[in-house]
Parts: structure tokens; sequence; C-alpha cells
């Protein structure tokens, strides 16, 4: 049988080996360049947002967010199957073995490229019928439709940088990635502002500037992984079909996108029932997502950076670095969200009004009540992200769509029952709720089913019957 080799003990520039040095510090430098890069990614739309604001009005801003559930629904999928497939490269990492790396990121290149062609093609052609079973108002359905189209037409570009993105993030280069976003949303600032103000292309040139200015980063993360990460690159050899690593490839990336799926379809109808309500509240949804997806980036970038923690160390089987780490990344997780809460209670309703430019009293006071409401329940939100994040990077595939579930029933409830029975009000508050309840759900599977202490007592296990055979054990 072929020997297995080992990765390098010595990474190169850029990686970053988790399995040794303090946990938290691991996970904060990880986390910061993903927030700042989830920041610029943020950037797309919000300057898309606040171009369309500043030059074409409330009905630009209108079009751009009554569609904007059913495009996160097709980005979610493709971010959440790279999501899973990084977790097993960054297993093959920790576990230092660089055949079964190669061929996992040989994996993930067949997958992504199956993938793009359905989510491109599937998407495209049943989007009017989607767009009305959205209830898109009349007054802004084509404005809408044409920047969907054209975003969802520039959709390989986006699956192409999560891959790409993916593979680094899984090998702990956090860095590259963000720098490449940078460029990737100055440019698309430039090209936004010259499409709509310079050549008056409306809602289309700011759907535009952001394939354009996406695809940069796209083309610039490959280049980058083909010059400096070649001795990590697949070889020929390596793009067979095995059975197990398929499997296992698209069990984690299925079960993570499957899970912002769920989430994501219970936002197409809940969607559905806001633009019931016209477009003076779709504009203060819109705004109100803006802040609440700007400020929900150090938690979810806390959240990722420990899921490439965990699973590196998983695949190491540091099962106590591990238990060390959820713990302090529970701790904060909660001091941001109270943290953000102080920050928009103080600066909500500035921060609304520099966003969209809008002089409409009801579209700034029903923003600023979202926003409110939402984030008194951050420091759950901060939790629930944390653990769910966790159990996927061990392994846990069903329970985090579970939890997703439990999103999807609330979402479903509000959208069908209770925001056309009473309002704006129930915009605001389902999703705290369902934040509440998932965060319940997912403590209550750590103190009874432990992925973690199921791990550690196999290994002890383990252990003792290597010692009662008289095998010697040998740490790697």
């Amino acid at each position: 049988m072929e020997r297995q080799r080992k990765v390098n003990s010595r990474p190169k520039s850029g990686m970053a080996d988790m399995t040794q040095g303090s946990p938290v510090r691991h996970v904060l430098i990880f986390a910061i360049p993903l927030f700042i890069g989830n920041i610029f990614q943020q950037i797309y739309n919000i300057v898309d947002t606040m171009v369309a604001g500043y030059n074409l009005g409330d009905q630009a801003i209108a079009a751009i967010g009554a569609t904007s559930s059913l495009y996160g629904l097709l980005v979610n999928f493709a971010w959440g199957l790279n999501s899973g497939f990084g977790i097993v490269v960054a297993r093959k990492f920790g576990a230092k073995d660089e055949e079964g790396l190669k061929s996992s990121i040989a994996a993930m290149m067949i997958l992504n490229t199956v993938m793009t062609a359905l989510i491109s093609v599937g998407a495209l052609f049943p989007l009017r019928l989607l767009m009305r079973g959205l209830k898109v108002p009349g007054t802004i359905f084509e404005d809408a439709y044409d920047y969907l189209v054209i975003i969802v037409a520039g959709m390989i570009v986006t699956i192409l940088y999560n891959m790409c993105a993916g593979i680094l993030r899984a090998v702990g280069n956090s860095r590259t990635p963000l720098y490449f976003l940078i460029i990737s949303s100055i440019l698309n600032l430039v090209i936004d502002v010259l499409f709509i103000m310079g050549f008056g292309w409306g809602v289309q040139g700011a759907a535009a500037a952001t394939v354009i200015a996406e695809g940069v980063s796209a083309l610039l993360a490959g280049g980058y992984i083909m010059k400096y990460y070649q001795d990590i690159l697949p070889k020929k050899r390596h793009f067979r079909f095995e059975r197990p690593l398929l499997q296992e490839m698209l069990g984690t990336g299925f079960s993570m996108a499957v899970m912002l799926c769920v989430v994501d379809f219970g936002s197409v109808l809940y969607q559905r029932a806001i633009n019931g309500l016209g477009d003076t509240l779709i504009v203060a949804h819109t705004a109100a997502r803006k802040i609440i997806g700007i400020l929900m980036m150090p938690l979810s970038s806390i959240a990722t950076a420990n899921s490439t923690f965990v699973s590196q160390n998983f695949g190491a089987k540091q099962y106590g670095r591990i238990e060390e780490s959820i713990r302090k990344v529970l701790k904060l997780e909660v001091l941001w969200g109270v943290f953000s809460c102080i920050l928009v209670y103080l600066f909500g309703g500035l921060a609304i009004r520099f966003l969209t430019n809008t002089k409409d009293a009801e579209v700034i006071g029903n923003a600023v009540l979202s926003i409110r409401i939402h984030f008194i329940f951050y420091p759950a939100l901060g939790i629930l992200l944390a653990l769910r994040t966790s159990l996927q990077a061990m392994g846990s595939k069903v329970v985090p769509v579970i939890s997703s579930g439990f999103e999807l029933a609330g979402k479903v409830v509000a959208g069908f029952v209770l925001i056309p029975a009473f309002g704006y009000l129930w915009v605001c508050l389902t999703e705290p709720i369902i934040w509440v309840v998932c965060m319940g759900f997912l403590i209550l599977v750590f103190a009874v089913r432990n992925p973690l202490k199921k791990a550690m007592e196999q290994e002890q296990a383990e252990k003792g019957e290597c010692h009662k055979k008289g095998i010697c054990l040998y740490a790697s």
C-alpha cells in the first residue's frame, strides 16, 4: 500500500498551522482579515444601494432590495458548498495528509464546475416566475428583473472566487483573499459611478459593476494559487473517482449549503410578505438589512475563523484545544453583540439617513425600529453562529440543518400569517425570536450529545485497546 505522504511541517508564507500555539490568538488573527473582507463584500451591495439611492431615488433601492433574498439564496448555496468543502480540506491539512489534501482540492474543483452550470442555468429560466411568486411590485418589476438577470448570469465568477478563497482559508490564509476583495471593492465603486452617473445605465449598471468587480477578485485569487501554492495543487492522478472522499465532500458541502438554503428559502417567503407591504416598507427593510449585515460581520468572521481552527484540530485530534477555543469564542461573540446593540441605539438613525439619503420619515422610523429590535438579540445570534459552525467543523451534518429548519418554520409562519395580519412589527420580531430558539436548541445538543466529548471518548477507547494488545503509540 502506498505510504501516506505528510504535508511539510513548515508552512509556506500565508499558511497557518492552527494545531500549535494559542487557540484564541489563531482565531483572532484569522478572523480579522475575514472581518475586513466581509465588510468589503458587504460594500458591493452597500455601494449599489448608496449610488442608486443618491442618483436614482428610493425606487431604485426598492428594485435592488425586492429580490435580494432570491439572490442571497443562490450566493449562499455556492458559499455554503465551498465552506463545507473547505472543512474537509482543512482536516486533511491539519492531519498533514498531503495526498488527501490534493485529492480533496481536486474534488472541490470538479464539484464546483458541475454546480456552476446547474445554478446559473437552473436559475435564469424561471426567474420571472420566481419574482412574481415574490410579489415584486409592478412599479419596480422590470428594473428588479434586469438587475437580477445580470447578477445571476455572473454567478460563475462568484463561485470561482468562493472556491479559491475556500482553499486559501482551509490552509490558514485569510489575508490574501482580503487583499483581492479590497481591490475589487474599490473597482466596484469606480465602475458603479461610471455606469450609473456617467453612462446613465440605472440599476443594470449597478449589477454589471458588481459582476465585473467580483470577476476581478476571482481571477486574482485563482492566479495567486496557481503561482504560490503549486505544491498543494492536485495533479492529474488526483482527479479520479474516490467514492469515500466524494461522499465526505458532498455530505459536508451539502450539509452547510442546505442549512443556508433552508434559511434563505425562508427569507424568500419572508421577503414575499414584505413586498406585499408596499415600496416604502421595502426601502425601510432594505436599509435596515444593510446595517444588520455590516454589524453581523464580526460575529460571522469569528465563527468562521473558529470553524477553520476546529477543522484543523479535529483532523489532528487536538480535542482539548477545540474545547478551549469554543469556550473563549462564545465570550467574544457575546461581547460584540452587546457592543453593537449600544452602537445601534446611539447612531442607528444617522446610519440609515447616510446610507439611503432618504428624507421619508416613515422609511427612517421603520428602519430604526427594525435594527433596534434585532440588535437586542445579537448576543444570542453570536452564540448560535459559534455553536453551529463548530458542529459543522466536527462533522455534524444533521443538527445544523435541523436548527435551520426551525428558522424556515418561523419565517414561513411569519411570511404567511403574522406579517400579513399584523404588519411590519413582525418583520422586526421574527428573526430575533428564531435566533433565541435555535440558540437554545444548539446549547441543548452540546449538553446532551456533545460531539467533542464523543470523539475524546472514542480516542481514549482506541488507545486502551492498543495498550491491551501491546501496541506502542507514538505521537506525531
